[in-house]
């Protein structure tokens, strides 16, 4: 492992410690960059990673803090002569429901998921410095296409980020730059679920296939090439996305529901 960025191109994966973030990292370590993992609070894995790694770093940051998150991107700018690529992937995932807005959910989700990605992009396009343009990638959700009234809060903070994909492409002032969305589908056991249920829930989709966080870091390093023009979303979801789901399929699988 080494954390000379000299001779490659970087990238940065926040929340890249742990579940796609990861599988992110390691795909584009694999490809030959430059790999910059973020973590909040999962040191020990960051640094389990990053050591598997052929060229890569930590940084540390709380997203939830305003100021934080941009002087974490100022601060590598200055440093990272071909910095490419942002990837914000980091969120929270707490539930409440479309009856009962829980406040201490909402603001996190907000911050987390929504505000300090785009704060985090804008910094991004404007002290990166680039060979051929960067790519500022932000991962939404399914639910933009398909929503349920679970996990509100979240939700609304996916539908938040996800405005700021043509928003941000539109006041570009570099042609060469790109700004994508990735949309995943269900893909890894989350909240309280189990795997059994996740292997259930994760096929609730059009091809009966659960999408693997591989899939999200192939499309992930599909769009750092810049092959598609800006403003666009992949979805990664087995065709989720097109079923009307009237709950999240963690509790359509746990209670038998039909999707």
């Amino acid at each position: 492992m080494t954390v000379s960025p000299n001779d490659r191109p970087a990238m940065l994966v926040t929340g890249g410690a742990k579940r796609i973030g990861a599988a992110i990292a390691r795909a584009f370590g694999a490809a030959g960059w430059h790999v910059v993992i973020h973590y909040g609070r999962s040191r020990k894995q960051a640094e389990a990673l990053v050591a598997q790694l052929p060229s890569a770093e930590i940084v540390a940051c709380d997203l939830d803090d305003w100021d934080q998150g941009p002087a974490m991107v100022e601060e590598l700018a200055r440093r990272l002569p071909d910095w490419r690529v942002l990837i914000n992937c980091a969120g929270v995932f707490d539930i409440d429901t479309a009856q009962d807005l829980d406040p201490a959910t909402f603001m996190p989700a907000m911050r987390v998921n929504a505000a300090t990605p785009a704060r985090l992009g804008q910094a991004f396009l404007a002290h990166a410095r680039a060979n051929g343009g960067r790519r500022l990638i932000h991962i939404t959700d399914q639910k933009l296409l398909n929503p349920n009234p679970d996990f509100f809060s979240y939700t609304m903070s996916k539908h938040a980020l996800a405005a700021t994909v043509p928003m941000l492409s539109m006041a570009r002032t570099d042609a060469r730059d790109r700004v994508y969305g990735i949309a995943p589908g269900a893909i890894l056991a989350s909240h309280d679920q189990s795997e059994a249920e996740a292997e259930v829930s994760h096929r609730m989709n059009l091809l009966h296939r659960r999408a693997t966080a591989q899939d999200v870091a192939g499309a992930a390093l599909f769009l750092a090439g810049g092959w598609l023009a800006s403003g666009e979303t992949l979805y990664v979801d087995s065709g989720q996305h097109l079923t009307a789901q009237p709950r999240d399929v963690l509790f359509l699988a746990r209670h038998g529901d039909a999707a």
